[in-house]
């Protein structure tokens, strides 16, 4: 199987299963194939979790839940040494925790205390984790895909901001239209009388294979200079406008720029183009940068969102030459 072919029928399967979320699996997806993780907020109820289920059940991989909880530890998370006793001798045992698969969802990530979302960072970051000064290599193939509650709900606790910047993408889910709604319903009941998936399982071949394609799509000059200008907006505000400048108080990364570079290119491939334009850029720009940017006190109080702030450097940015 092709590798064009095989994320294609992921994306057909997952929306069989996900009714009215074509733009949270195709997210998802890119996630995939970009190798980033992935952060969804979204009231309860809105097939968060099924969505990564179904990713999970489709793909030959691993699959691990996380449910982040207020007493949640960082070892129920990465794991412990554990010390046995076996003919005199005293030795211990490193016993791998949940993070330690290729898929995981970690559930509510915000309702955990800061030193176990901190505990998730080296994991996110370098695909590996230290216990008792031993180090720990994680499986080629992983992506965490994480859901957050709104923070204005009880029992919830902001991520810290460098822990956010690891995610790929922030993805907003809302409430689907009434015609999906009742397919939902009609699914769920016809599920009830479920007959077991016997289609074979994408293998994670194909997902690299897929990877090694899009590392391949080109980025011109051009559009390489309009995606740094989009970022510098963010952090040189007051060069590009007095507006921006009173909305933003830190801009993005350049972590952010290598994710807005990956989404574009995997966004582009998707399509079946061999070069990222900057529609391209602009199809995926607010889910890059959404978690990126800190807004202004004033800002904040004004009630404004962050999308719309990229809107406006969207806006204000000077398109490349060719594309005007």
């Amino acid at each position: 199987m092709q590798a064009r072919k095989a994320i294609k029928e992921l994306l057909e399967r997952m929306n069989a299963k996900i009714i009215g979320q074509e733009h949270i699996v195709r997210r998802f997806v890119m996630g995939l194939l970009a190798d980033g993780h992935i952060l969804v907020e979204g009231l309860p109820g809105l097939a968060k979790t099924r969505t990564v289920r179904a990713m999970a059940e489709i793909i030959d991989s691993q699959f691990s839940r996380i449910q982040f909880t207020p007493d949640l530890l960082p070892s129920d998370v990465l794991g412990q040494e554990r010390h046995y006793e076996e003919d005199g001798k005293e030795f211990y045992r490193f016993h791998k925790g949940p993070i330690f698969g290729n898929i995981i969802l970690a559930d509510e990530i915000n309702r955990a205390q800061a030193k176990v979302q901190s505990a998730m960072l080296e994991a996110m970051e370098e695909k590996q984790v230290t216990i008792a000064g031993k180090t720990f290599k994680l499986p080629e193939l992983f992506i965490v895909l994480a859901t957050q509650n709104p923070i204005e709900q009880e029992g919830t606790y902001p991520l810290p901001e460098a822990q956010k910047d690891r995610f790929l993408m922030h993805v907003k889910i809302d409430y689907v239209t009434m015609d999906s709604e009742l397919k939902m319903i009609r699914m769920v009941q016809e599920e009830k009388h479920h007959v077991e998936d016997t289609q074979v399982k994408i293998s994670q071949e194909m997902i690299f294979a897929a990877r090694d394609e899009i590392s391949k799509i080109i980025l011109s000059d051009e559009v390489g200079r309009y995606i740094v200008d989009l970022v510098y907006a963010t952090r040189y505000p007051l060069r590009y406008s007095k507006q921006l400048d009173v909305m933003i108080d830190v801009g993005v990364s350049p972590r952010g720029s290598l994710a807005l570079t990956q989404c574009a290119q995997v966004h582009a491939w998707m399509k079946g183009n061999n070069e990222v334009t900057v529609q391209d850029v602009q199809s995926v720009i607010h889910d890059v940068f959404r978690h990126r940017i800190i807004k202004s006190e004033h800002t904040r109080f004004s009630g404004i969102e962050n999308d719309e702030i990229i809107d406006i450097i969207v806006k204000t940015v000077t398109l490349p030459a060719s594309t005007k």
